[in-house]
């Protein structure tokens, strides 16, 4: 089998990836999003392409909202700029590649099931947790995408009507309490009320530069602040997790996205909240909660396992 690409277009970057049939990870580069429209966004993506190979190889792509059945990015949240764009073919058209268009939570639990945490499981729920939360469902060993391809949106349904406005424009969502966006928040919001001066520091001495990364870089030097975050920030995303199992009930959760490297700082308590709040936590068998195994690349490496369905 040839080596395909696949491109993870999120709200923050385009991380793109050349992948052998053993699914070894030949060659990767990564650009920042665009946010003024799908021109732009076609424009960085052929970029990526054409860097990892010129040969010609089928390309997958994730990108991050509701993704229809001809690769048509009808609504994307955190790239607000595009709308009922028909990414599939002005990417087709811009590099001379086959393409095929999927959401990017959905090829991150084809990657993670082909390669990684998920391999051999076949009732799974995946979590991406990065600027917005997206989700993919392994369901009985089949992906499952819903009846118009816009199948386990996690990050928008709502857990708290007064709470902050997300990215949608809705109140409450879940996404708008528990995604990487949102722990930013809670810590510049921490540096407000005085405290968090090892945030600041992270962040290179600019209070308004104070991100979810600040937060882990912090916590990893062992910021009694930042670790007080992270217990916090992991409520809000068990709060999520364990409604979700509680109607799902998968054997395994795979968190994804760019906080899975903050490790044990985020696990640990994560995996102490989902047990308090999943229904029945004594009479049923545990769920695993586990980080991706691909890491940041799970959604470029399942782009690139769906882009194999161009070459049958």
């Amino acid at each position: 089998m040839v080596p395909t690409i696949g491109l993870d277009i999120g709200g923050t970057k385009v991380l793109g990836v050349l992948l052998a049939d053993d699914g070894k990870v030949l060659r990767e580069e990564r650009l920042g999003s665009p946010h003024t429209g799908l021109d732009a966004l076609v424009a960085t993506g052929a970029s990526i392409v054409t860097t990892l190979d010129s040969a010609g190889a089928p390309v997958g792509v994730g990108a991050a909202g509701l993704v229809d059945r001809n690769g048509v990015v009808r609504y994307a949240p955190n790239l607000p700029n595009v709308r009922d764009a028909p990414l599939r073919d002005a990417l087709a058209h811009a590099t001379g590649h086959v393409v095929a268009v999927d959401n990017d939570a959905s090829v991150a639990t084809l990657g993670e099931a082909t390669y990684g945490a998920a391999v051999g499981k076949r009732h799974v729920m995946l979590v991406t947790l990065g600027t917005g939360i997206g989700g993919g469902l392994l369901l009985d060993g089949r992906m499952y995408r819903g009846a118009h391809n816009f199948g386990a949106e996690f990050g928008h349904f709502t857990v708290d009507p007064a709470g902050p406005l997300c990215a949608c424009g809705e109140r409450g969502h879940w996404e708008s309490i528990a995604s990487g966006t949102a722990l930013g928040r809670m810590a510049r919001d921490l540096v407000a009320r005085g405290g968090g001066a090892a945030l600041v520091a992270a962040a290179g001495g600019d209070p308004s530069a104070v991100t979810g990364a600040s937060v882990g870089i912090a916590a990893a030097r062992g910021d009694a602040d930042a670790r007080a975050l992270l217990v916090q920030y992991a409520e809000n995303v068990a709060l999520g997790l364990a409604g979700l199992a509680n109607i799902l009930d998968p054997e395994c959760i795979v968190i994804a996205g760019g906080l899975v490297e903050l490790g044990p700082l985020l696990f640990g308590p994560l995996r102490e909240a989902f047990g308090r709040h999943i229904e029945g936590v004594d009479y049923r068998p545990p769920v695993s909660i586990v980080p991706a195994q691909l890491g940041e690349r799970a959604g470029a490496v399942g782009a690139a396992v769906l882009a194999r369905s161009l070459l049958r």
